[in-house]
């Protein structure tokens, strides 16, 4: 292996898939590894190419910018990628030049798959979520807002309006899915699909990829405290993350009222400026940057992620632990058995009003030494949430080692 494509919708970004994929491209180029980044927004990012990272920017801009007819039909398929990705590899590619795709589903599209078939096996896809199986990325029906457990594509998913949005973007999506399975075949030999979770497996198996190809590789997650917050001295509930339904933050509000127990809200969203009027005995934040979270993180006695939707890995939760903050969360969260396995907090059912506000009041009532136990077993960080950065990068690279051997 000596040189990787890294293949994202933007080059820019605040975290997420695209903040994975810059961190990833930062200490592959710090480890002396030629790195290449390819991206589909028009502004090439001059923090990577200061660093010696070579950019090609596709100039096209994000789906949810775009004008209605322009992303109706290049958001199925984006011809500019497809030509781009074929130049990146005409002009890149040897034997030890591996490719690896980050978040493609607001620009790239299906299309960036179509020319990487011919170096397949030295492809990796990374599953930041389930678009690779689920029209709508999420195993989510964000109208009844819980989780499906419906094939993709399959009669009754296909009957069944699940969009965030309305029925004809379910079918919009669902077309681009049938565009993905034709440009990324799942019997191809790529390199591996690389999953944030061990539990993204089965979804993503039962859909047709094979057993084998689905490697997980966890997240890298720091502390947001380098010392133990101390929990048991704190009462205040504390929700991170962006204010919108699918997140659960209604269910938390009702749940905090019902317990009687002090909540905040740090984030940013749509509901933000709705809930905050209707509730002024919880104090909203709005976005924070690291150092302000950590101010709220210090005076929290748990941190709760009451996701409605199967979220994947749950980067708060890790973060949280980590600095010894108990985690309350939703029972759909792939982490949820390891974090009541571990004693690491409590998984409920958030969308059960009387279980969740039984649990909030449950963890307000305990007695000092236990919370003071479970915040200590997660700062100990024996229970192997996440990865460190440097045993995340470790991991990849010895899949790009396999497939270049």
């Amino acid at each position: 292996m000596d040189k990787v494509v890294i293949l994202n919708d933007a080059s820019f970004a605040k975290g997420g898939a695209t903040g994975l994929s810059l961190l990833l491209a930062r200490h592959l180029v710090s480890r002396g590894i030629e790195t290449v980044f390819v991206a589909a927004d028009g502004e090439a990012n001059a923090e990577l190419e200061d660093m010696g990272v070579r950019l090609y920017n596709a100039g096209s801009e994000p789906l949810m910018k775009a004008p209605r007819h322009v992303a109706a039909t290049r958001g199925l398929y984006n011809r500019t990628i497809r030509d781009l990705v074929e130049k990146v590899i005409a002009t890149e590619d040897s034997p030890g030049t591996v490719y690896h795709v980050h978040s493609w589903s607001k620009t790239l599209t299906p299309a960036v798959f179509d020319p990487l078939k011919r170096v397949a096996q030295r492809v990796f896809i990374h599953a930041h979520d389930f678009f690779l199986a689920c029209p709508n990325g999420g195993f989510m029906d964000y109208q009844a807002m819980t989780p499906c457990a419906r094939l993709p594509l399959s009669a009754s998913c296909l009957i069944r309006h699940c969009d965030k949005r309305n029925y004809p973007q379910k079918m919009w999506r669902v077309t681009r899915q049938l565009v993905l399975r034709r440009s990324l075949p799942k019997d191809a030999p790529w390199g591996g699909v690389l999953l944030i979770h061990p539990a993204m497996k089965e979804p993503l198996s039962a859909s047709g990829y094979p057993e084998g190809s689905l490697i997980p590789v966890r997240n890298p997650a720091t502390a947001l405290s380098p010392q133990r917050i101390k929990a048991e001295d704190n009462e205040e509930f504390l929700f991170l993350g962006r204010v919108e339904a699918e997140k659960g933050v209604e269910d938390l509000i009702a749940a905090a009222t019902a317990a009687k127990v002090r909540l905040k809200i740090v984030g940013e969203g749509p509901l933000r400026a709705p809930l905050s009027a209707a509730h002024p005995g919880i104090r909203f934040t709005g976005w924070l940057d690291r150092e302000g979270m950590l101010k709220e993180a210090r005076t929290a006695r748990a941190l709760v992620m009451p996701s409605r939707y199967p979220e994947p890995f749950g980067l708060v939760v890790a973060e949280a632990s980590l600095s010894g903050l108990p985690v309350v969360l939703s029972e759909t969260a792939l982490l949820a058995p390891e974090v009541a396995r571990h004693g690491l907090g409590w998984k409920c059912d958030t969308r059960n009003l009387k279980l969740f506000a039984e649990t909030l009041a449950f963890v307000a009532n305990m007695p000092r030494h236990d919370i003071a136990e479970t915040s200590e077993r997660g700062f100990a960080g024996t229970a192997g949430l996440s990865n460190t950065v440097q045993d995340w990068v470790d991991k990849i690279c010895t899949q790009y080692e396999r497939v270049t051997a």
